[in-house]
């Protein structure tokens, strides 16, 4: 009886290997870019040595189709989700998709920053302004700037019905005091290029192409220190902000590690790797890269998600009315 028991113990010891084995892996679904999914993945397991992650890395709408279908399948395979914005997370946390977490590092982030039941948590701020060419004769400091007849036909800005940070730019600036809707149809007026994403806004005012653009800050900032001709400008009005959240799925397989996850990148060693990628960190108190001003020199644009996503066919519709489908 003795021999059996022992022999029956080392079999249930057998079958929870591969249980405890998976138990230690962790699956990350990323819009990031490649080399900064690598390094937030590596710091991590650097930070939490037994932990494997296997990261998935496409943009926003293409991961957010793969997870669709798997949904669909009955078989979603991220435990995390970390994507460019809000909007997205706060459509998965009203269909139940999304498990809250209170993180301990929330105490440390503006309330406006981060979901007020735990379901998800911005990791940066990457906000849209205003880049041009050096060789421009108007240095613009207003988003009022881009509507004078000065820059007549040398605007070009992203697409909303392309570009997620551009819906949520036009969200933010159509619902401030003295923009509208009307703003878009003064640039429409004045010969602006509504078209494709935030490279080719860069490749263009680069080139000498265009004059003027509205873009995301990292872009321009790390081309000007690579010597390109542009400037960034954070207008006196405001920015708007992505601010590429992260979340738990509620079909996690993984929970403990995707909280850990989740404190880590939250934590000032993962603030401080955002800066050393070229981002402004969400968490108060950890300094800004290089080549940006003092963040309390920088105006944010007020931003509802839940609005925004309320809103987010009716945006692309009316954007669509202005500009066209480009």
């Amino acid at each position: 009886m003795k021999k059996t028991l022992i022999a029956f113990g080392a079999m249930v010891a057998a079958a929870l290997l591969p249980v405890q084995a998976l138990a230690e892996n962790l699956v990350l679904y990323t819009s990031q870019p490649n080399e900064d999914a690598q390094q937030t993945v590596d710091a991590f397991k650097a930070a939490n040595p037994g932990i494997e992650v296997e990261w998935v890395r496409d943009g926003t709408t293409k991961i957010m189709a793969k997870l669709q279908a798997e949904m669909e399948a009955g078989n979603p395979a991220p435990d995390l989700l970390l994507i460019a914005d809000t909007v997205t997370l706060e459509a998965l946390k009203q269909a139940g998709k999304l498990a809250a977490y209170k993180s301990p590092e929330a105490a440390n982030y503006d309330a406006g920053l981060h979901d007020p039941e735990g379901f998800y948590y911005s990791t940066k701020l990457i906000t849209t302004g205003i880049v041009y060419n050096t060789a421009a004769g108007m240095k613009p400091e207003s988003w009022a700037d881009l509507v004078k007849p000065e820059a007549n036909g040398l605007v070009t800005m992203p697409s909303p019905l392309t570009s997620g940070a551009a819906l949520i730019h036009a969200s933010a600036l159509t619902s401030t005091e003295g923009f509208g809707w009307e703003y878009y149809e003064q640039l429409k007026a004045n010969e602006a290029l509504a078209s494709g994403g935030n490279g080719g806004v860069l490749k263009s005012v680069a080139t000498g192409e265009k004059a003027y653009g509205m873009i995301v800050d990292f872009m321009p900032i790390r081309e000007k220190a690579k010597g390109a001709p542009v400037e960034f400008v954070f207008p006196k009005e405001g920015v708007s902000v992505v601010t590429e959240p992260v979340a738990i799925l509620s079909t996690a397989k993984n929970v403990p590690a995707a909280q850990k996850f989740i404190d880590f990148v939250l934590s000032e060693a993962g603030q401080k790797l955002v800066v050393s990628q070229g981002y402004i960190p969400a968490r108060n108190g950890v300094a800004l890269p290089a080549g940006y001003p003092e963040r309390s020199a920088i105006k944010f644009l007020p931003f509802d998600a839940a609005k925004a996503l309320a809103n987010s066919e009716a945006d692309k519709k009316k954007f669509e009315s202005i500009f066209g489908a480009n």
